[in-house]
């Protein structure tokens, strides 16, 4: 009788381990997890970008069939966003998996695949990226670079 009930009792404790979930497993509070961490580190970067570039970024996402990506950003700060619209500039994107850098294609009739008038508040402006053999993928971190403006760490939507 003691053989079986230990038995049950070791059983129902593994079956309490095993139906919890991850969220309900004792974790080491003193360590941070790495979801929170890059969490804070996305929403440092994305206020150092309304700073600093008077811009807020929108998203970037696949379109076209998966063989463009487009940038899009909304204009925060007139004066400090018109880096962003400058025709000097040759932006590019990077994909962070695997080190591919994507341009702004030119069309022969209309020239680059982005917006470069003046900027205005409140107006969102995008960019478009070729995507080569639809190397990146949705869910992909890029990086976008325009001059010395770095948008780093974006996900693909």
């Amino acid at each position: 009788m003691t053989a079986v009930l230990s038995g049950m009792l070791v059983g129902s404790s593994i079956g309490c381990f095993a139906l919890q979930s991850p969220a309900e497993t004792p974790t080491d509070k003193s360590q941070p997890s790495v979801s929170a961490s890059v969490t804070t580190w996305h929403s440092f970067h994305s206020a150092y970008i309304k700073r600093k570039w008077g811009v807020d970024i929108v998203g970037v996402r696949l379109v076209a069939s998966n063989s463009m990506l487009e940038f899009r950003y909304k204009v925060l700060d007139v004066k400090k966003a018109d880096a962003l619209n400058n025709k000097r500039w040759n932006p590019y994107l990077l994909d962070q998996a695997s080190g591919a850098k994507l341009a702004v294609p030119t069309m022969e009739k209309i020239g680059q695949l982005r917006q470069t008038p003046p900027p205005v508040e409140g107006h969102i402006y995008w960019m478009v990226f070729a995507n080569p053999g639809r190397m990146v993928k949705r869910g992909n971190r890029v990086n976008v670079v325009v001059g010395e403006f770095h948008a780093d760490g974006l996900t693909v939507e």
